[in-house]
């Protein structure tokens, strides 16, 4: 189960995050997970609640947005989804292709909520 590395890594990244921000608190996490990555969504969102347990991220909403696979022919220079993991151009039939989106695994954004005593 890669995800629970995955997590490992984020929760990291996170904590590292918090670091100048005393008291604060993570409230969301938006992530993009491309299909191509093989991460399973529900498999990482419990990895980050056994992660985050007990944290100053526990309770935080984890956003997964899942991206399809792109492709562009490189014949034809057809952008389109790939549907079924069947790497084959709609317009063309051609099969040299460049992938260019569904790779993703991108932290987009966190919104932290920041503790009142440490302000200013």
């Amino acid at each position: 189960m890669h995800e629970m590395s995955i997590t490992t890594s984020l929760v990291k990244l996170l904590k590292e995050h918090l670091k100048g921000h005393p008291g604060a608190k993570v409230t969301r996490v938006n992530l993009k997970v491309g299909k191509l990555t093989a991460v399973e969504p529900d498999a990482l969102t419990f990895c980050f609640q056994v992660l985050t347990e007990g944290t100053s991220i526990d309770g935080a909403q984890l956003q997964i947005e899942l991206v399809p696979v792109r492709a562009r022919c490189l014949q034809c220079q057809n952008c389109f989804e790939v549907e079924g993991f069947h790497f084959q151009c709609p317009r063309c039939s051609g099969t040299e292709l460049e992938t260019i989106a569904g790779n993703e695994l991108d932290l987009v954004s966190l919104e932290i909520e920041e503790d009142e005593k440490n302000k200013g």
